[in-house]
């Protein structure tokens, strides 16, 4: 049994229906859209007033930190403020360490999100907690009889529940028997799912989110793939976790969260940036509509999904043809055919620079495209040596829609790499049957993916490109992105959203990463002026993650897969680590920037 019903055609995940307030939720109402304040939740007018432009930016549900029981007790207030004042959308209350607070909390908002990985253990130390099966089982017993506690309490004022997992902050239990992966995040919920159908509660919505939008990807399918087996149809929140900032945060979150809405997962989104909480709710409304409509696509032919490997990274075998395919990273096409002429500057801007000397073009940014698309007639470069063009010797271009005349192709010109294009309205799936049907026939052409869109707004375009592109990198399927618009957008921007949609797919690295939480009231410093002062000052480091953190949560084990972190440990003091250790503690705010750039340099990766 697999997560999904259908390779060809697109239909929505079936859900069961969880009221929350009155709001209903689920497959047969329309994917609902929340954000999260970074306001002190004992801060009633800050809340409310956050709260009012969350919702008036178009959000269907908020949620509001509740680290303890004063906070939790306060949410009673902030909502009967936002009902005077005709807000009467749900709120829901966040919980990490506190089943207490959890408990109060149910008493007075819509819903409560409780994360198994810190409802009654302790703070994960990334160590073997090494249980046999009569402790595991005695750990459970212990879970349950707390949660069974909040469930009541949840029955009796009708509130829902969300079981949110997440990748940064695993049990010690969870991952010394199942390692920090998307089979201990599933299980990790599927815990206390089993425990929500024991009690006949329903009304629950469950999350898998990570940073690493691959994990966050495989984590959904398993988890889907495991209530199907097991007869349940829970919704489903998705969300990229620390995603981050301005274009790299927006094309990561597309990347994961237009993974899953391709294939119909998804009944509630939240895009989770390091800015303000109503910056969020334009992108997930955009991310929404996208993929509104999408059951009437064209039809698509059935493909073998035996062959499909959808729960972990594996790289399609391929052909290498001019450094194309086979174990090299995938490649990117520059679509320069929208430029009346293609000039020295339109070459300069794409990150080559023009020895005159040697007649040659030089990569010199490591965003620079590998190949060029351009028309004959318009090249007016002084020399093209070093530049590599698109042409017939290499390349077959091909469309996803005709099967049978791709494979023939390929099967004429083993030796070229094709460029897959799509005008199917569900072009993801159309590409991946394509592909998978070359794979079924042993064709081993590497296969660029073109997506063609005519966008004039920069944040569409890459919302759409990063939507449509990135699941077919995260199942490891192409080698290779060429995005084309034909509108007044430069083909600067197509290219640098190509890179990033590789880099959000972890298969190709060309800048640094940074992995950054949006903050919300736990935060005990500035963080969106934080990251920007720490983007600018180690941008250049191209490779390296560093992750910045409002607090200690998810700081640690988000950060596992960081190679530095910079923590909120409380007010105005930050701890630095390397990896997962603490290095350096409860460090100044004013000196922790320096001493992250030190720290950096002290284990070599740093770079003038």
């Amino acid at each position: 049994m697999d997560f999904f019903n259908s390779l060809s055609k697109f239909e929505r995940r079936k859900t069961n229906t969880v009221q929350i307030g009155n709001l209903l939720m689920g497959s047969e109402h329309p994917i609902r859209i929340q954000s999260m304040t970074t306001t002190d939740t004992l801060n009633t007018e800050a809340s409310v007033a956050q709260c009012k432009r969350i919702f008036d930016a178009g959000a269907d549900v908020v949620r509001l930190t509740a680290q303890g029981i004063r906070e939790a007790e306060n949410l009673k207030n902030i909502r009967q403020r936002l009902i005077e004042d005709g807000y009467t959308k749900p709120l829901v209350a966040d919980i990490h360490f506190n089943p207490n607070a959890a408990e109060t909390a149910a008493c007075n908002v819509e819903k409560v999100r409780i994360n198994p990985g810190n409802f009654i253990d302790k703070r994960a130390s990334f160590v073997d907690v090494n249980l046999n099966e009569e402790q595991y089982a005695e750990e459970l017993n212990r879970l349950k009889e707390k949660f069974v506690n909040l469930l009541n309490l949840c029955k009796e004022h009708h509130t829902a529940l969300r079981i949110g997992v997440n990748h940064g902050s695993l049990s010690d239990r969870i991952m010394s028997r199942y390692g920090d992966t998307p089979e201990g995040m599933v299980e990790s919920a599927m815990e206390f799912l089993r425990i929500c159908v024991k009690e006949n509660f329903a009304d629950v919505v469950l999350s898998m989110k990570a940073s690493n939008v691959r994990v966050m990807v495989h984590a959904y399918r398993q988890l889907e793939r495991r209530m199907k087996m097991e007869g349940m149809t829970f919704p489903l929140h998705l969300g990229v976790t620390e995603a981050g900032e301005g274009e790299d945060g927006r094309i990561k979150s597309a990347v994961g969260i237009g993974a899953l809405l391709a294939d119909g997962i998804g009944d509630t989104i939240r895009v989770s940036l390091t800015e303000e909480p109503e910056a969020e709710i334009p992108v997930a409304k955009a991310l929404v509509d996208y993929f509104t409509n999408r059951e009437n696509h064209q039809p698509i032919a059935a493909v073998d999904s035996a062959i499909y490997s959808p729960y972990e990274y594996i790289k399609a075998t391929s052909t290498s043809v001019a450094g194309i395919g086979g174990n090299s990273s995938p490649i990117v096409i520059a679509d320069l055919t929208s430029l009346p002429t293609v000039d020295d500057e339109s070459i300069q801007a794409l990150g080559y620079q023009y020895i005159s000397a040697e007649n040659r073009w030089n990569k010199v940014t490591d965003t620079a495209p590998d190949f060029l698309l351009v028309a004959d007639s318009s090249l007016k470069v002084g020399g093209t040596k070093g530049l590599r063009f698109v042409d017939e010797s290499l390349f077959i271009f091909a469309d996803a829609a005709q099967i049978e005349v791709l494979a023939q192709k390929a099967m004429q010109n083993p030796n070229a790499a094709i460029i897959l294009e799509t005008n199917n309205s569900n072009g993801v799936a159309e590409q991946r049957a394509a592909i998978l049907h070359l794979k079924g026939k042993k064709l081993l052409n590497p296969v660029i993916i073109r997506r063609s869109y005519n966008e004039t707004e920069i944040n569409l375009l890459q919302l759409k490109a990063a939507a449509d592109c990135g699941l077919l990198f995260i199942d490891g399927l192409a080698d290779g992105i060429m995005i084309s618009n034909k509108e007044s957008i430069e083909p600067t921007t197509a290219v640098s959203t190509a890179f990033a949609i590789l880099q959000a797919a972890r298969v190709r690295i060309s800048k640094t990463e940074f992995i950054s939480c949006p903050g919300c009231g736990r935060t005990l410093f500035d963080l969106q002026q934080t990251a920007a002062k720490i983007r600018e000052r180690t941008k250049h480091l191209t490779g390296l993650k560093i992750g910045i953190m409002g607090c200690i949560v998810n700081g640690p084990g988000e950060m596992a897969d960081a190679d530095y972190g910079y923590v909120g440990a409380g007010p105005s003091r930050v701890t630095l680590y390397k990896g997962k250790n603490a290095i350096k503690k409860n460090i100044p705010q004013e000196e922790a920037l320096e001493q992250l750039v030190l720290l950096i340099k002290e284990n070599g990766d740093w770079k003038d």
